[in-house]
């Protein structure tokens, strides 16, 4: 059964950082793009970054860019999202996801994910 279990959140100060992992069983992780997304208390879960599946390319949400990086290891089945310069406005819920494997390439769109990990809780505030 495919699974994906983030860990690595926290509270932290503005300004601060944070690493986020994404851990995968069930099935090879390189054969699959993925995505982390988040939603903020009384919004819409939206998408903040994306790897695809040779990790040729990835994507950024606007308010992420410069800040945020994604990564990932497939020998450890792990995607990694770095977090720095973190703000107020990061605060949420953020998951990790995987696309269908037939899609190489990465989305920003909550609809374009199959499998989801239950998230994990992001808090920047003094």
């Amino acid at each position: 059964q495919l699974q994906l279990v983030e860990s690595g959140g926290g509270l932290v100060q503005p300004g601060g950082s944070l690493r986020l992992s994404c851990t995968a069983s069930g099935f090879i992780l390189d054969g699959y793009a993925i995505g982390w997304l988040r939603q903020a208390p009384g919004k819409e879960r939206e998408g903040v970054s994306c790897i695809s599946r040779r990790a040729s390319s990835t994507m950024y949400a606007d308010s992420v860019k410069g800040r945020f990086t994604i990564s990932r290891d497939n020998a450890k089945k792990t995607v990694y999202l770095q977090m720095n310069s973190l703000k107020p406005e990061d605060t949420g819920i953020y998951y990790c996801a995987a696309r269908d494997w037939m899609y190489y390439s990465c989305s920003g769109l909550v609809s374009d994910y199959k499998y989801w990990g239950q998230g994990t809780q992001v808090t920047v505030s003094s």
